[in-house]
């Protein structure tokens, strides 16, 4: 790469993410590219990088990368971000975008607020996955501080723990602790959820390859899944996360919607040098 690199800068809830656009240049970040870019005092800053590129299925497509480097095959926030940025390039209502979970769809709201149709919740332990065959309503997998969690994928493995009181936690040591446990082959995200009433939760999100994040939303949608699936809340609930609030609907069967707000921060250029090896 031998030219300056245009990007946008969003968060949603605080989560945040560095949005390039590969729709008309290829992009080839190696994983020491991207956890340069992401780290806060000397490359940009983010939770997760996202490119949007070209696709034959939908609007476009969307790769997510990790601040470690890694690859993630969903990400709740970012597509709710990368949504808003693209209905506003077309003024549109209405987009969908390709992502290793599937197509996903996306609404305009008022007052800056976007819906993405998340798509159906897989809960069988093979496509989570987990490592041994088990009830995902129970994962055993047993900690001395710890209920036993609920699994669900929404496109990326997440283990969510029921708890009293989810302030009084440890959740970054917690969550590091449990993201790598042999139980998930591929880590997981690590939510810890704490129910306040019939229709809304408290949620902490330790996400794998990140850490402790403002907001998750596939952490919300999952949480909202898994409190749906033992009974704890109906088809719609507020997840209530440290950035904020999100809306999340399912009804048992059908795509898990995801309400929640996307904010555009800034917009700059990566210099050509933050790509060259061996770059400080």
């Amino acid at each position: 790469m031998t030219r300056s690199l245009p990007f946008v800068k969003m968060h949603g809830l605080g989560n945040d993410f560095v949005v390039i656009d590969a729709r008309e240049q290829s992009l080839d970040l190696s994983p020491e590219a991207i956890r340069r870019l992401a780290d806060r005092h000397r490359g940009i800053g983010f939770d997760q990088l996202v490119a949007i590129a070209p696709s034959e299925v939908a609007d476009a497509r969307l790769l997510f990368f990790n601040s470690d480097g890694s690859e993630a095959g969903a990400c709740g926030n970012g597509t709710r971000c990368v949504s808003r940025l693209l209905m506003m390039e077309g003024d549109r209502d209405e987009i969908s975008l390709e992502t290793r979970g599937g197509v996903l769809r996306a609404r305009r709201r008022r007052n800056g607020l976007v819906t993405v149709e998340m798509g159906r919740p897989r809960t069988d332990w093979r496509d989570i996955p987990l490592a041994v065959p088990c009830d995902t309503l129970e994962v055993p997998l047993d900690h001395p501080e710890l209920p036993r969690p609920v699994a669900t994928s929404m496109g990326n493995p997440h283990a969510t723990f029921f708890v009293d009181d989810v302030e009084s936690l440890d959740v970054a040591r917690l969550g590091a602790e449990l993201e790598r446990h042999p139980i998930f082959p591929e880590r997981a995200n690590i939510g810890f959820a704490t129910l306040l009433g019939p229709s809304t939760v408290r949620l902490r999100v330790f996400e794998r390859g990140v850490g402790l994040t403002l907001a998750c939303g596939t952490g919300a949608c999952a949480a909202v899944v898994a409190a749906r699936r033992r009974g704890l809340v109906g088809d719609v609930a507020t997840v209530i996360l440290d950035g904020g609030p999100l809306e999340i609907a399912w009804d048992g069967q059908g795509s898990v919607a995801m309400t929640g707000p996307a904010a555009i921060v800034f917009e700059g250029r990566i210099a050509a040098e933050l790509f060259a090896d061996g770059a400080p």
